[in-house]
């Protein structure tokens, strides 16, 4: 019986592992099949999804996905603002009343939450601007009407196509395990410098020089300086998470705005650049402030990032055992 239940957590989480992977063998199935109906790379729905897939996860008011695919259509959008049957599932009258939902699979009905009638809907949506990636830009943005969520699919789509694979859960530790480092839980407390505010991250302490490396697979947002954080670096990754990384003391060879990156990979090297004008630095002990912000697809927040850093610092010890 002892065996039996020190057995079950892992038992559990194997189960788990396999069922996502097998979400991630049809969604990548799907995305090639929609690749080949509309011309619209695989990597644009992979980004498409896994954003619908994180504002889903953030927003209480849209309701889980009943398939593979996470997209979520408001029903007066895919039916019709006008349809008084906003479960409506004939793509006729859905067109007649100005809906854009439309059947993928050839059953002869366009079901809002069918995989491939989603799937489809979108594709034949931005596939009208065109097929290349300043054409499915301006769809997405005519479709969302948010900046942000244009920048965020078109960095994941950048991610899924340099790594070809949807499985990227890896995170690591933003410095060296054998270097001489020190943190603990800072979020929230006062800093005054540039007016009275919270601190918005977790300070790393070590040395000058030391590789900073970014946590996760994303996209260069940002990178330059910032009169806060000095000189700084800004990584989209693909659940929709803002890493920033603060105080630096210089960039890596070769990282700029829109590279892609993935976890281990150096960005940077710690330094106390910030508090002043640019090339400002000195004002503190060395340290890397390391921050996350989440977007739900509305508005944008910064959450306590020390979780998370002793959750990837333990796994990255336990990698390297």
């Amino acid at each position: 019986m002892l065996i039996l239940f020190f057995l079950l957590p892992t038992n559990i989480c194997l189960s788990a592992e396999v069922d996502e992977d097998k979400l991630r063998a049809e969604r990548m199935m799907l995305f090639h099949k929609m690749e080949t109906l509309t011309h619209v790379p695989w990597y644009i729905y992979a980004g498409i999804d896994q954003y619908e897939r994180s504002i889903r996860r953030s927003q209480k008011d849209i309701p889980r996905e009943k398939g593979a695919i996470a997209i979520y259509i408001p029903p007066e959008k895919w039916a019709g603002g006008a349809n008084p049957n906003k479960a409506d599932t004939s793509a006729n009258s859905i067109s007649f009343f100005g809906g854009i939902g439309l059947d993928g699979n050839g059953d002869g009905k366009a079901v809002i939450t069918d995989d491939e009638d989603l799937l489809y809907t979108i594709g034949h949506f931005l596939q009208s601007y065109g097929t290349t990636i300043e054409d499915i830009r301006i769809g997405l943005w005519d479709y969302y009407h948010r900046d942000q969520a244009v920048r965020t699919i078109i960095s994941n789509s950048a991610v899924y196509r340099t790594f070809e694979t949807l499985k990227l859960e890896k995170h690591a530790f933003p410095v060296p395990l054998h270097a001489n480092y020190s943190y603990r839980s800072t979020w929230g407390d006062r800093r005054g410098w540039g007016g009275l505010r919270i601190h918005e991250g977790t300070d790393i302490f070590a040395s000058y020089g030391v590789a900073v490396k970014s946590t996760s697979y994303g996209t260069v947002e940002t990178k330059g300086w910032n009169r806060y954080g000095g000189w700084r670096i800004g990584i989209r990754d693909i659940q929709g998470n803002y890493h920033y990384y603060a105080h630096l003391n210089g960039f890596e060879k070769g990282i700029e705005k829109d590279s892609v990156v993935q976890p281990g990979q150096v960005i940077g090297y710690v330094g106390s650049s910030g508090y002043g004008p640019k090339g400002t630095a000195g004002k503190f002990p060395p340290h890397l402030h390391y921050g996350i912000y989440k977007d739900n697809g509305r508005t944008e927040w910064s959450y306590d990032p020390y979780p998370s850093l002793r959750l990837w610092e333990r796994q990255e010890r336990s990698r390297k055992k």
